[in-house]
């Protein structure tokens, strides 16, 4: 969920959205034009891209109205404002228009810095919309929206959603919707099994969970099913290859708590107890042996063979044996 770090008025002059959570970033901007819509149902919301918003255009925008009229006025990528305009967005900063309301989307980084930091000093208020990366991110994110709704799902109802929907947070959101929608009373993950059992079994990373489980039959089960439903090979090849990294790394680390691993590795602590339990069968040879069949199935799909579909194949029933690697030495 995106973070307020400045001041909540969602009327303020300036809005400055920052991040690169297009869901995020489209829901600051939502929050923006229906209070200004409460407030005024009669506003006027003008949406612009860098290439819309011309040198002198933000001015003519921004104008005294004859008839007061509130505005909402956002600006898109505003990193890539060429420098001509970021100096008119500067000037109004310092200056902003009564009845209008400025949002500001930016990627944040180095470009358009300058923009960035001129529109913080003026006191814009603040969103925080960042790229939701790690799956503990995800995890809370789901639980926010379930919340959200005045709703409640088990721990395990909001993992075994984040597990078949993915890393699409729009879909994740568009799922809890559902949900929620369909479903009376508590959400628990048998809920979620029967909306998304197919979506689960499809996915890129229950592939990877039953080959590095040694399960080869059902991996490639999983990846008949997944291609046919239309999962990007590349997603399986990088779910393979986090798979099989997270048992090379949490077998090489000390050993620790479940939550003292997960800062050294960088995993959450559910993710340490589930790795624990694959890596039963693995051997420091056999992770060596299921990385490279991924990489080369990787070089596969992307170009480098006549049949990704083999590649994959061949590349889970590899990783399936390296599993068992141990209990054949």
């Amino acid at each position: 969920m995106a973070r307020k770090t400045a001041n909540d008025d969602l009327l303020a002059p300036v809005t400055l959205a920052v991040g690169q959570e297009d869901l995020l970033l489209d829901r600051a901007v939502q929050e923006v034009v229906a209070a200004a819509k409460a407030a005024d149902a009669d506003t006027d919301v003008r949406d612009l891209t860098p290439d819309q918003l011309q040198p002198g255009t933000l001015a003519e925008l921004t104008s005294p109205s004859l008839f007061a009229e509130r505005k909402v006025v956002v600006v898109r990528n505003a990193q890539d404002l060429s420098a001509d305009t970021v100096k008119d967005v500067k000037a109004y900063l310092g200056s902003p228009a009564e009845e209008i309301m400025l949002v500001l989307l930016h990627a944040g980084g180095a470009k358009g810095k300058g923009l960035l930091d001129a529109a913080r000093k003026a006191g814009a208020r603040e969103v925080a919309c960042p790229k939701m990366t790690k799956p503990a991110d995800r995890l809370a994110f789901v639980r926010g929206e379930f919340r959200s709704f005045g709703r409640s799902a088990t721990g395990e109802a909001c993992q075994a959603l984040c597990d078949a929907i993915g890393s699409d947070l729009r879909e994740l959101a568009s799922a809890v919707s559902q949900l929620v929608a369909d479903v009376e009373g508590a959400i628990d993950e048998a809920v979620v099994g029967r909306y998304y059992t197919g979506r689960a079994e499809a996915s890129s990373f229950t592939i990877a969970d039953r080959a590095v489980e040694g399960r080869t039959a059902e991996a490639l089960e999983a990846l008949r099913w997944s291609l046919a439903t239309g999962v990007a090979p590349v997603m399986i090849t990088s779910a393979l290859a986090q798979g099989v990294r997270a048992i090379g790394k949490l077998s090489s680390a000390r050993g620790g708590r479940p939550a003292d691993l997960a800062r050294e590795l960088g995993m959450p602590p559910w993710k340490i107890d589930r790795v624990r339990q694959q890596m039963r069968g693995w051997t420091p040879d056999g992770v060596a042996v299921a990385l490279r069949a991924v990489a080369e199935a990787d070089a596969g799909v992307k170009g480098g063979g006549d049949d990704p579909e083999y590649a994959l194949e061949k590349a889970v029933v590899t990783v399936a044996r390296a599993a068992r690697s141990r209990g054949r030495a």
